[in-house]
């Protein structure tokens, strides 16, 4: 049954690939997204914490990656932040390396949908006046 459900999502990893491209992975593309906001500031209040709540976001999956590996993800977040291009953290082999030659690879199609989620969650959530999360 596992191995039935990892070929399915290499699977479908693969068609998502061959349709909008690759980036490198490990959540460095993010790491890169994010500098494009750097300095970005909201015209009020509400949309300066919004700008926050995005950039400390895109740095989630690098710090999960990290974290479950054992590493401190402060550490890894800073060092790959500071790098450029497909610099990035393989957490199989604890180094720094470009992404790409190590094959480190995710689907764009994967970022770009999670980013429109995302997007469309915030939407909703700012125009509900109460919210109850479990």
């Amino acid at each position: 049954k596992e191995k039935k459900d990892r070929v399915e999502d290499a699977l479908h990893a693969t068609r998502a690939a061959v349709e909008e491209g690759i980036v490198p992975g490990g959540g460095v593309a993010l790491i890169r997204a994010r500098a494009s906001i750097e300095g970005l500031e909201g015209d009020n209040h509400d949309q300066s914490v919004g700008i926050d709540i995005a950039r400390r976001a895109m740095e989630e999956p690098l710090r999960q990656i990290v974290a479950n590996a054992g590493g401190e993800p402060s550490v890894v977040v800073n060092r790959v932040a500071e790098g450029d291009g497909n610099f990035g953290y393989n957490a199989g082999t604890d180094e720094y390396n470009d992404m790409v030659e190590m094959g480190i690879l995710d689907p764009t199609k994967v970022y770009r949908a999670a980013l429109l989620h995302a997007a469309s969650v915030g939407g909703l959530m700012t125009t509900t006046e109460v919210m109850l999360g479990d």
